[in-house]
Order: structure tokens, then C-alpha cells, then sequence
């Protein structure tokens, strides 16, 4: 067997709950069920770009399969398959065997099939397709907002930003600070059963991976509207609170990216049903802004503190390209 197939048969081949036939043939075999319909996302992490070097391989294997079902909870589906294509420098047994733990935690955690892919020599990259199942007419969509709607945004925002900033030496925290912040940065924890739960209750929805205000843009563009929201509401750990002044933390909050919470808009008439779900779930959901009409023709977030001052962030969110 070459190293390529006993790599795979190693570290990325078991047993399986939803498919005919997985790892192991030219292609899978899935059923999908009646009246349902396929979701299929991909994203694609690059050493360098999306991840630091010396990433702990456990946490990169959760984070790679984490951000693609974060995709799957955007979209109100039921996420159940994927496929990884991964390049190595090398194989190194240690770094794949701790990978593979990861990204089959993640697997575990939200009952995800891996069913095929592919492995070759390269610059450290790993891709991932996910693919899952929305009823017939009931996904979440980017291009469903309504004027009127309300926004809201579930758990925290700005602490992955956070982590990343002290990491790379851009602020300093302390050791116990670091270590609770940096959890949410490389091991993200993808929103499935609210995004389910809101399939009856939403209009638009999305998973906020480049920052709050380049992806509520996005269902903005989409929906051919405009949006106000409240820099003061929206949810954040203390020390983002506590240094909310400071246009650097604002920045973190608004445009900082790797938060993996949902962003999602709703009638005002839905805010009770919110308020119990937040309640069911154990999960903070919070009201920061709302839909308005577009203004001079354009898709615009606009961002007020307390005292009615608009705030001005230049970059919006991660650029892939930049």
C-alpha cells in the first residue's frame, strides 16, 4: 500500500452513520431523505493565512471540520457529511494522529460522516466540504431580510480578535486572560441547533467568519437593504467592555473575525419566541440593531455608541486578498 493510502486508511477512515459507502472507493455513496434538500459549503485553511504555523494540531483539526458545520447552522441544515483534501509538507505520525483526534471530536460532537477526499505533498493546507440536510423550503437564507426586522447576534463577539491581537503581540493579557480567550479562536463552537431552531423564526441568517459588519453586509447586499446597530448592545467578554473606548477593541468587536456565532434577522413579532429559545438553549441571544431601507441606493451598516456618535471602522472585516 502507498504511503498516501495507508495514510488515509490510518488516521481517516472509520466506520460511518449516515452513507452507503464512504472512504475507500472512487467516490461516496449518501441517501438523502425525502423532502429534504442538499446544503454544500466549503472553506479552505491555509498555514500562514488562517492559522499560525505551530497551531496545536488537535485544536486545527477541530477548528478545519468547526468552521465548515459553522456554515451548515447559517443555513438552518442538519449538517451530516464532508470531505477533506489535505497538502502536507510531510508526514509526520505525531501531528496526524492529534489532527485527526481533533477533526473527529468535531465529528463526533455533531455527527458528521467523513466520507472521501484526498492527500498530497504541499504548503500545510487543508480544505473541507460539508454537506447537509434543510427541508425543502425551510433553509436560512442571506437574502430574506426585511426593513422593520430586528438583528440579532448570538454569544460573544470580539473574543477570538482578541486572542489573535495577543498572540501576535499587538496587546498584552495575562496568562489565565490568554488562555480563556484563545479557546474561542482555535476551537470555535458552531451554532447547529439554534440555527435548526430558527428555521420557523428568522428571515436571513449568516455565520459571522470575517467580522460582524462585512458579513451582516453581506445579507444587506443580498437583501437589498440597510441596517443601523448599536456598538454599546452588542455582546462581548469584559475586557472588550471594559476597553470599548479604545478604537482598537472597537475594531475587534465590529470587524475581527474567527467568531463563529450567528448573525441573523427576525420580525420584531419573533422576540419573545428568541428570548425562550435563548432560554432553551443556554445560549445568549441578543438584540443589537435593525433593518432599515437602503440609503442612497447602497447596502450600509451604521454603527452608533450611546450617545448617538457614529463610529467609523474602515476595514469591515478579514480580506482574504489583501
Amino acid at each position: 500500500m502507498s504511503p498516501e493510502f495507508n495514510l488515509i486508511k490510518q488516521y481517516f477512515t472509520r466506520p460511518t452513520n449516515h452513507t452507503l459507502l464512504g472512504v475507500g472507493d472512487d467516490a461516496a455513496l449518501v441517501q438523502t431523505q425525502v423532502g429534504m434538500q442538499l446544503a454544500i459549503s466549503a472553506d479552505m485553511l491555509v498555514s500562514g493565512t488562517h492559522f499560525f504555523a505551530d497551531t496545536d494540531a488537535y485544536k486545527l483539526g477541530w477548528k478545519s471540520l468547526a468552521v465548515n458545520i459553522s456554515d451548515m447552522a447559517a443555513m438552518g441544515a442538519q449538517p451530516k457529511w464532508a470531505t477533506l483534501a489535505i497538502a502536507l509538507p510531510a508526514i509526520d505520525e505525531k501531528w496526524l494522529a492529534a489532527f485527526s483526534q481533533g477533526f473527529f471530536a468535531c465529528a463526533d460532537t455533531f455527527n458528521v460522516d467523513l466520507i472521501g477526499g484526498d492527500t498530497t505533498r504541499g504548503p500545510l493546507t487543508i480544505s473541507v466540504q460539508i454537506m447537509g440536510e434543510a427541508g425543502v423550503g425551510k433553509s436560512l437564507r442571506r437574502d430574506h431580510a426585511k426593513v422593520g426586522d430586528q438583528i440579532w447576534v448570538s454569544g460573544e463577539l470580539g473574543t477570538a480578535a482578541l486572542a489573535l491581537n495577543a498572540l501576535m503581540d499587538k496587546l498584552t493579557l495575562d496568562e489565565k486572560q490568554l488562555e480563556t480567550y484563545r479557546k474561542s479562536l482555535e476551537q470555535p463552537e458552531p451554532r447547529v441547533a439554534l440555527g435548526l431552531a430558527l428555521r420557523d423564526i428568522a428571515n436571513s441568517a449568516i455565520d459571522i467568519s470575517d467580522g460582524l459588519l462585512s458579513d451582516l453586509g453581506h445579507i444587506l447586499e443580498q437583501s437589498e437593504v440597510s441596517a443601523e446597530i448599536y456598538l454599546n448592545d452588542i455582546p462581548c467578554n469584559e475586557y472588550v467592555s471594559s476597553h470599548l473606548h479604545e478604537e482598537p477593541v472597537q475594531k475587534m468587536l465590529l470587524a475581527g473575525g474567527d467568531d463563529y456565532e450567528l448573525c441573523f434577522t427576525a420580525p420584531i413579532e419573533m422576540q419573545y419566541k428568541i428570548k425562550e429559545l435563548s432560554k432553551q438553549l443556554s445560549l445568549k441571544l441578543t438584540h443589537i440593531g435593525h433593518i432599515i431601507p437602503q440609503k442612497d441606493g447602497a447596502s450600509k451598516v451604521v454603527v452608533s455608541d450611546d450617545n448617538g456618535n457614529i463610529i467609523e471602522i474602515k476595514e469591515t472585516g478579514f480580506d482574504h486578498f489583501a
